[in-house]
């Protein structure tokens, strides 16, 4: 089961799989397969997405096709394998090396 918290309304919309990319909020009806619902998206950094590889969207709030979408926990926070995932990345990336 996926969960999906809105923007919006922090509503949890649950889906068996994948979050299909017309999916809405059952609360207020808001496109759930946003950037702004999404582990990646941080307005503090470039294109306000920390993936790298991930193309440009404009519309943080409209329904995309970004293929890199992962569901965030509520309030937009990363769950946390997610976080411990990611900081183990970013560790090994600037790892010194001797």
């Amino acid at each position: 089961m996926t969960a999906v918290f809105c923007f919006k309304c922090g509503e949890k919309n649950e889906f068996p799989d994948r979050v299909p990319l017309r999916a809405e909020c059952s609360k207020c009806g808001e496109d759930l397969h946003v950037c702004k619902c999404c582990q990646f998206y941080d307005p503090k950094v470039y294109n306000e997405c920390r993936e790298p590889q991930a193309e440009v969207v404009h519309d943080k709030e409209r329904s995309n096709r970004c293929e890199y979408f992962q569901p965030a926990g509520p309030g937009g926070k990363v769950s946390g394998n997610n976080k411990d995932a990611l900081l183990s990345a970013a560790e090994a990336l600037f790892k010194k090396k001797t």
